[in-house]
């Protein structure tokens, strides 16, 4: 096997040999991405519906593949903010936020996301993602930051936050329960903001992520800021709580049951329609209408959970304990006169069945499973796999996306090169390999590999540094990690988002060319609207962006040619100048010459006709014309013969090599001679007045006698 297919196979074999130098750089820069890597990702499982976990388990093989077999060396892999919103929306509809479904088809949506983004990867199909245009991204990625960012502000406030179909409403409730905001909550929020910003500024060596974790971690420890208890709900000691909760349970359960219909129904659905057999089209019809009551219905049942939800957390309680050792909660105020209650405000934080936890102080990470995540097969629900297939490719080309342009903004400071296709090997290679290790979906992160390229970075090596502290985080310090609030990964989140928030460049966008501003603001737009399904804002803005795109190509910038005040040609609608003959025109076409344009091509010349009725000849300036196509040769054969027959010549001037063997090959010549092709404008034009405009009574030429070659040019 020759070194150089073993390199493109084994890529990371171009670290080798490592310097002093490189090792002490990537060893650095490992430790502080490590130092940033594991309180991101544990918040990025959060905003993903996952326990804190899976995100340490994104952090540890997914990384090391990707730095192994990706393009680019100080590329860092691993949980990021926008996908990780993505896949809870993708799956949101299909499983309960958290539960053993969601996990399950979280790691499945991983798995599906990779295996497309390597089988782009291997056909070489990073072009794709240039039909998303500059606009489109920006207003994307600012509505994405926007959500990602405000969906954390329930766990700032400790609020609920109910998941519906619609983010603005859900927000709205948000907003609702601001007089409910825990204030030991809001300052934990508020310290860590300060000292992030404090430590940016002050102490700029030191990540502040780092610091502000382990501090509000011994505070929050220190002053007990967790406070549950699970108790039945007898043991709520007032009739409008108690019918609230059993309400929500008895609704839950419902829930879960028409999940489980739901599912069959879409199975037996999906083999019908395979069948393709006419005598069972009345059973598809009546499963499908069974199917929007069932979807109807959940949908008004999980509302109703939803208030519940809010009015059940709204309420105050005090905490007594019997004599017997029991636990009672009476409402705030309402605690009889002979018994003492704890002192602490308590809230209902969750009903589970006939259990209710209770909170009396804020929420923390909790308990972290320790151990490293075992090789299992991933589990493939194929009853979600269609459903789940157009959310895992717009994922797979947002991730690519994201991936490239980070990449492209380090190899601009280091000089090196990114291949786009091997990064979607690498990046796919890491999905699926991590799903086999309860992985969520993954793609490069901009602030780690920011932070690795400050520090040093030189190689991959860097990123498996960082995977093995990670390692000896799942192994070992986890008990650590469990007084961690969750305001405070709340606030990891915002901060990183919100600076990816982009105003300036809609601005420009809007300087250099409205039509497609305009379509980045429909994307922010829709994407807002759309939330929290984010695929559906991309899609239509790319949609848009091609629409546009498709105009513009059919109807090309086209104009007839006059002579400006300063000797040079403009055309005559945008300058107000006269046409530069009185018995020939001479027309500008901008625009590839295809079947998408051939007939704009036609109506612009018949239209120039008819506004100089006495012209006998028109100058067609080819310089803009790229490509013909066999419409576009067909359609000006069908030109030159209609305009013979009404007595006026075509000519062409400033073709490219290309367009004049395309038309040659096409047998235009016999149709023109070629001498009604002349090289130059200038050329051109002195022939046209010379020939046209010196004599009212000339005749066009003679077509000329003798070699092939433009004998004007």
């Amino acid at each position: 096997m020759r070194p150089t297919l073993l390199h493109a196979l084994f890529p990371f074999l171009n670290w080798f040999p490592l310097s002093g130098a490189q090792l002490r750089g990537d060893l650095i820069a490992g430790i502080t991405v490590a130092l940033v890597l594991v309180p991101q990702s544990m918040a990025y499982a959060q905003l993903a519906g996952l326990p804190v976990v899976y995100g340490l388990y994104a952090s540890f093989m997914p990384v090391i593949v990707a730095s192994l077999w990706g393009s680019m060396p100080q590329l860092h892999t691993g949980p990021v903010a926008m996908l990780s919103l993505m896949s809870a929306a993708a799956i949101l509809p299909l499983a309960a936020l958290g539960s053993e479904d969601f996990i399950v088809l979280s790691v499945m949506l991983a798995l599906m996301v990779g295996v497309l983004r390597l089988v782009l990867g291997l056909l070489r199909m990073g072009i794709l993602v240039n039909f998303l245009s500059s606009p489109v991204i920006v207003g994307f990625t600012n509505a994405a930051a926007l959500i990602i960012g405000l969906s954390q502000l329930s766990k700032i406030l400790n609020v609920p936050f109910p998941r519906t179909d619609n983010f603005v409403l859900d927000l709205w409730t948000v907003v609702e329960q601001l007089p409910q905001t825990h204030p030991p909550t809001l300052l934990f929020a508020i310290a860590t903001f300060a000292i992030i910003l404090g430590a940016r500024r002050l102490i700029p060596k030191i990540p502040g992520v780092l610091l502000a974790v382990v501090l509000t971690t011994l505070v929050s420890w220190a002053i007990d800021f967790e406070r549950n208890q699970q108790v039945p709900i007898d043991a709520i000691q007032d009739e409008e709580a108690r019918e609230l909760a059993a309400g929500y349970a008895s609704a839950a359960r419902a829930i879960d049951t028409l999940g489980v219909t739901i599912a069959r129904i879409n199975q037996d659905l999906r083999k019908l329609a395979s069948a393709d057999d006419p005598d069972r089209f009345g059973e598809l019809a009546r499963l499908e209408a069974d199917l929007r009551v069932l979807n109807r219905e959940m949908n008004q049942r999980k509302l109703a959970n939803n208030e519940r939800q809010v009015a059940l957390h709204n309420l105050r309680f005090e905490h007594v304990l019997t004599e017997d050792g029991r636990d009672r909660f009476y409402r705030h105020g309402s605690v009889p006169a002979d018994v003492e209650a704890d002192g602490h405000t308590w809230r209902i934080s969750k009903v589970d069945g006939d259990q209710v936890k209770m909170m009396g102080g804020g929420a923390v990470v909790g308990a972290i499973p320790a151990g490293l995540p075992s090789f299992q097969l991933p589990e493939m629900r194929m009853d979600f796999f269609w459903t789940l297939l157009p959310s895992a490719l717009v994922m797979a080309l947002i991730g690519f996306m994201e991936a490239t342009s980070i990449s492209k903004a380090i190899a601009a400071q280091t000089r090196e090169r990114v291949d786009t296709s091997k990064e979607l090997i690498g990046q796919g290679l890491a999905n699926i390999v991590g799903s086999f290790f309860s992985s969520y979906t993954v793609s490069g992160s901009f602030s780690r590999s920011a932070v690795a390229a400050k520090n040093g970075a030189k190689t991959g090596l860097f990123a498996i540094i960082s995977a093995i502290a990670v390692m000896l985080v799942l192994l070992f310090l986890t008990p650590l990690l469990y007084h961690l609030p969750q305001a405070v990964l709340a606030v990891i989140v915002m901060m990183a988002v919100f600076g990816l928030i982009n105003t300036r460049s809609l601005v420009r966008a809007w300087q250099i060319e409205r039509q497609e501003a305009l379509v980045g603001v429909i994307t922010f737009l829709a994407t807002l609207a759309m939330a929290p399904q984010l695929a559906n804002g991309i899609l239509l803005g790319a949609g848009l962006a091609i629409i546009l795109f498709l105009v513009r190509t059919m109807k090309p910038r086209t104009d007839i040619l006059g002579r400006l005040p300063d000797g040079s040609l403009g055309g005559i609608s945008t300058n107000q100048v006269e046409p530069l003959g009185k018995r020939f025109i001479a027309v500008r076409f901008d625009g590839s010459l295809n079947f998408v344009n051939a007939s704009r091509f036609e109506d612009v010349l018949l239209e120039a006709r008819s506004q100089n009725p006495q012209a006998r000849a028109v100058l067609i300036d080819g310089s803009g014309i790229n490509d013909v196509d066999v419409t576009g040769e067909e359609r000006l054969r069908d030109v030159i013969e209609t305009f013979r027959d009404n007595g006026v010549e075509l000519y062409f001037c400033s073709l490219k090599a290309q367009i004049y063997d395309i038309l040659r090959r096409g047998r235009i010549f016999d149709l023109l001679e070629e001498s009604h092709f002349i090289r130059t404008k200038q050329r051109a034009l002195a022939f046209m007045e010379e020939t046209f405009d010196n004599d009212d009574s000339a005749q066009p030429p003679a077509p000329a006698v003798g070699p092939r070659t433009p004998v004007l040019g």
